[in-house]
């Protein structure tokens, strides 16, 4: 398991993207094999995938024409490369998560504690995953 330095850089925030990406390209049959509502069409997995990649792609493409890219900046260029590429249901819902999530981050003046940070961002996520789904079931 990597260790990431206290706070979050632009090349933490790509790597963690690198390593989701890598995570969901080896569960996406599995997770494509769940029934999973509203539609039950065996895509979930590949499509959550497809959103996870346009925002890896986003932010390799960001970082690449300009290597000293603002953490705050990479986070913006990750929420919406994930919300432009995101397929499916599966993933508007996770461009949504990702969105609220690193929107807690971009807040953080470095006066809270990690934990706390870490918990009010999950709960953002949680409530935008929810309101993304007309009748979440």
């Amino acid at each position: 398991m990597e260790t990431v330095p206290s706070g979050i850089s632009t090349a933490a925030l790509a790597r963690f993207v690198e390593i989701a990406t890598d995570a969901l390209s080896g569960a996406r049959e599995e997770i494509d094999a769940l029934n999973v509502y509203p539609v039950p069409d065996g895509d979930t997995g590949t499509n959550m995938f497809l959103t996870i990649s346009a925002a890896r792609d986003a932010i390799v493409q960001a970082v690449a024409q300009d290597p000293e890219l603002d953490r705050l900046e990479a986070m913006r260029i990750l929420a919406r490369g994930a919300l432009l590429g995101a397929r499916g249901n599966s993933g508007v819902i996770l461009s949504q998560m990702l969105g609220a999530y690193v929107s807690r981050l971009a807040e953080e003046t470095g006066e809270s504690r990690n934990a706390l940070v870490a918990a009010e961002a999950m709960q953002r996520a949680t409530d935008a995953s929810y309101a993304a789904v007309g009748v979440p079931v």
